[in-house]
């Protein structure tokens, strides 16, 4: 956990990739961040931002859907992914 806004039940997870975390990584931490939280009576909101300067995640934008699709009664998701650019 990152920061822990409790008087808002808000948790935000910062995320940066690299060399050996790349987007099967980050995206497996996802998963296992929203399994954590989605129990944990301090949040109710989890916002994840990634933060990929070197385009390391080759769909953001699929992948920002696919996980805040994941937003449910006990959790509200927010990924964002910045910055959007693609590198060749």
């Amino acid at each position: 956990m990152d920061f822990l806004i409790k008087d808002f039940k808000l948790v935000i997870e910062v995320k940066m990739t690299r060399i050996g975390l790349g987007e099967k990584e980050i995206c497996d931490q996802l998963l296992v961040d929203i399994a954590r939280y989605q129990n944990h009576d301090d949040c109710k909101t989890l916002i994840c931002f990634i933060y990929d300067p070197e385009g390391r995640i080759s769909n953001p934008v699929g992948i920002e859907t696919d996980f805040n699709k994941k937003s449910g009664e006990d959790l509200a998701i927010k990924l964002l992914i910045n910055p959007w650019k693609s590198y060749s």
